[in-house]
């Protein structure tokens, strides 16, 4: 419990570096210069004003100089990154493979929270954390009866390390390959972009960090709810569905995270 209980804390403190990617990554500016700052009146917060959830608590969700209200997406990412971090860690022990599926989930709540805000998957988080999820797959052994099924219709008789790093490889190009073939089928037929290439890449890391199996589950399931919850909203909002810019990554995100939260209990 205790190594849950510190997992939870770090995950706090995580959760505040991620709010500062959300930010800066998909404006295109760095995310250690300058230091973090009021995005409305630009005066640097000091080290008691940035204490995850504590401080927006304590400062009523207002800038301490400008008194401009803070987005309560900031305690909201502190305290989801918090929480997975501790039911990682109290699911799966103290191991490589609750790291794992802890920096998996910390890199999707950034892409979802990212998505939603500015409908932008920055590379750094998609491209990046793949090649973090391949370097995993040499060290935390990948198994997908999916993926070892085409080894063993491909006549490939792997084991071992190559094994999971070829499961993780697969997993990644598979399910990325879907999404993409079916947004170019919708640009084909409705003559206009409906998919972004973020989406894939979001698509390529999941696989990269969960095996085939478990991706082809949340790209149906993240696919289902964007499409139900999109229609519902634009029609409850009354936007026009032809212009309207569906945040697709956001729920291919949190599919990606509930499908991992479900398998660490496995």
């Amino acid at each position: 419990m205790i190594d849950a209980i510190v997992a939870l804390l770090f995950g706090l403190l995580i959760g505040s570096f991620l709010n500062v990617c959300i930010h800066r990554w998909p404006r295109g500016r760095s995310v250690v210069r300058p230091r973090s700052h009021c995005v409305r009146c630009r005066k640097i917060i000091a080290w008691y004003d940035n204490i995850p959830v504590i401080s927006y608590l304590l400062l009523r969700g207002r800038c301490r100089y400008c008194g401009r209200r803070i987005s309560p997406r900031y305690p909201t990412v502190e305290l989801l990154t918090g929480f997975v971090f501790f039911y990682f860690v109290r699911a799966m022990g103290p191991t490589a493979a609750a790291a794992k599926m802890c920096i998996l989930a910390a890199i999707l709540i950034a892409l979802v929270f990212s998505d939603l805000e500015k409908r932008i998957l920055p590379d750094e988080l998609t491209l990046g954390g793949t090649l973090v999820g391949l370097a995993f797959a040499a060290f935390v052994p990948l198994q997908d009866e999916a993926a070892q099924g085409i080894f063993w219709l491909m006549g490939l008789g792997v084991t071992g390390r190559p094994a999971s790093l070829l499961t993780a490889a697969v997993s990644a190009f598979l399910p990325a390959l879907f999404l993409w073939g079916g947004g170019w089928l919708y640009e084909k037929i409705r003559h206009r972009e409906g998919l972004g290439l973020g989406d894939v890449k979001l698509m390529v890391l999941v696989g990269a960090f969960l095996g085939l199996l478990p991706t082809l589950e949340a790209l149906l399931l993240g696919s289902l709810a964007g499409s139900v919850i999109g229609l519902l909203y634009i029609w409850i909002t009354k936007k026009d569905a032809a212009t309207y810019q569906l945040p697709f990554g956001t729920f291919l995100g949190f599919a990606a995270l509930g499908v991992a939260v479900a398998a660490a209990v496995h």
